[in-house]
């Protein structure tokens, strides 16, 4: 977990059903690595200073900042958080990565192409060409979950002004991304819902690795695998048997 404040303790493991945190979502760019963090302090002043000219350090400091303006005490960012260096690591915290968002006392999603001060309403294909004409966060695989598992969502723009929270926006939020207005405002439980339904969500979401695909959707159906990056394809049909082995429902032969 990343401290909102504090030089002794930059990055610990906490237990996040018990602790109170924020959450980043985001979109990845040129970001500060766990190893790069822990080791922030010790490298010489040069390289330090390359490191905080980053956009990632930038969103680390900014997010932080906001979770200690609202009150928290930690923080969870991961680019930093997740030691990347250990499968066993990385594979652990994908299969729990919906559950830490779900646990967060709230969600930063920080939208880093949104200009103006209030959320975009309307569908802009001249600013937004690349992803379909809204805000590029909207159109990746890994934020339907984080988008979806978290209680509070709260928007801000590039420059870290706030424009909006999920409760407010859903049914803006509904005719971005099709998923029902209940399921923004009160999560996955206790809805009926297909399987076809929930992958139709992402459907036009793209991740930079085609494993991820699969990785990103599983906290959605409540099931876990473990990571296996090189399989290409393959990941999606483990995911479809994990999610046959608990339900009957057979519209996920329709992916």
């Amino acid at each position: 977990m990343q401290q909102a404040e504090s030089e002794q303790d930059i990055l610990k493991k906490l237990d996040d059903e018990t602790e109170s945190y924020a959450i980043l979502s985001h979109r990845w760019g040129a970001e500060v690595t766990y190893k790069e963090m822990i080791g922030l302090m010790r490298m010489e002043e040069w390289k330090r200073d390359q490191i905080k000219k980053r956009d990632g350090y930038q969103k680390i400091i900014k997010s932080c900042e906001q979770a200690k303006e609202d009150g928290y005490k930690w923080m969870w960012i991961d680019t930093c958080c997740i030691d990347k260096r250990s499968s066993a690591e990385l594979s652990e915290a994908i299969n729990a990565m919906y559950r830490w968002y779900q646990n967060a006392q709230v969600c930063y999603a920080y939208l880093n192409d949104v200009d103006e001060s209030v959320f975009p309403t309307e569908r802009d294909r001249s600013k937004f060409g690349q992803s379909n004409g809204w805000p590029e966060w909207f159109m990746r695989g890994w934020t339907l979950q984080e988008l979806i598992a978290p209680k509070q969502v709260e928007f801000f723009n590039k420059d870290w002004v706030p424009i909006g929270n999920k409760q407010h926006l859903a049914p803006v939020l509904t005719d971005i991304t099709k998923i029902p207005r209940e399921v923004l405002t009160n999560g996955l439980a206790g809805k009926r819902l297909s399987v076809a339904q929930i992958m139709s969500w992402a459907a036009e979401r793209k991740t930079e690795r085609v494993e991820d695909r699969a990785y990103s959707l599983m906290g959605l159906f409540g099931v876990k695998m473990p990571m296996l990056y090189g399989e290409g394809e393959n990941a999606f049909r483990r995911l479809q048997l994990e999610i046959i082995k608990e339900t009957s429902d057979h519209s996920i032969f329709a992916w």
